[in-house]
């Protein structure tokens, strides 16, 4: 039975961000999934909004917003080209 590491680890500086691990960690969505989604909801949200000033009614602004969230994010993933083909 071993208790002791037969080779001690060096504490040399790489750029530590002071969490464990976080260099090896990716990022959980990809830039171009980050810009579509919040551009979709930006454009949702405004939509709602409008909608809102527009009748007065909250229901009908959220199933206004709802919508034009997801037509949002439906075109800019067209417009958004993943490659130069």
């Amino acid at each position: 039975m071993t208790v002791r590491r037969t080779e001690a680890k060096r504490n040399t500086y790489r750029g530590k961000s002071g969490f464990a691990g976080s260099s090896a960690r990716r990022a959980l969505l990809t830039l171009r999934a980050t810009v579509i989604l919040s551009g979709g909801l930006v454009i949702g949200l405004a939509t709602g909004i409008l909608t809102y000033f527009a009748v007065h009614n909250v229901p009908d602004a959220v199933l206004a917003g709802i919508p034009a969230c997801a037509a949002a994010i439906k075109f800019l993933d067209a417009v958004i080209a993943e490659g130069s083909s």
